[in-house]
């Protein structure tokens, strides 16, 4: 890189030179790359059924690391998280219950048990096409939630392995870029229940 000065200064010529803008083009782009990637976007690429017929394998998602120190997190949104068994292994789902709710799962139903639905309602779920026949009832904690994949019969999910915490959320689901025809923004968005 060239800096312009009104002092006359020799110029590196040559290999070293060459070397030396090299080094500091990596060097800035680092400095500019680096902070995204860790605290503001990053990119996830889909891998497994689990999500279809929402995502399916080679997706290539951007995740949005920020707004979620600014917004809560809502039922029905896609996120993506660390696996609590193995935080090196990154999960993608949907949100069924929020903190402090009872979810209960009788015959592939949903049922939300809350302040506001103290008798409970069933979840209307348009992006799953089969589901499991589970039974099972969940409370949920402070900073606890209940994932599952649309794809309720190949999905490990809090089904199987439990709440999943706050900390473990990485972000939302803010685009997907690949395939070209099915480039979005908040793919697997669902209007907001209750």
């Amino acid at each position: 890189m060239n800096v312009l000065s009104e002092h006359n200064q020799p110029k590196q010529s040559g290999t070293r030179g060459f070397l030396r803008e090299v080094v500091e083009v990596a060097l800035i782009a680092i400095l500019i790359v680096l902070p995204i990637r860790m605290f503001i976007a990053q990119p996830f690429i889909v891998s497994g059924a689990s999500m279809q017929p929402t995502f399916s394998s080679g997706d290539y998602l951007v995740v949005d690391q920020i707004s979620k120190r600014f917004e809560p997190f809502q039922r029905q949104e896609v996120i993506i998280f660390r696996y609590p068994k193995d935080p090196d292994t990154f999960f993608i789902k949907r949100i069924i219950g929020l903190p402090n709710e009872t979810v209960q799962i009788q015959n592939g139903n949903v049922f939300i048990y809350n302040d506001n639905n103290p008798n409970g309602f069933k979840l209307n779920e348009p992006y799953v096409t089969q589901s499991a026949p589970n039974i099972l009832t969940k409370e949920l904690g402070a900073n606890e939630y209940f994932v599952m994949g649309d794809n309720r019969k190949h999905s490990s999910d809090s089904r199987s392995w439990g709440a999943l915490t706050k900390k473990d959320i990485i972000g939302r689901a803010f685009t997907r870029l690949f395939p070209p025809d099915e480039i979005t923004l908040y793919p697997g968005h669902i209007k907001k229940e209750q």
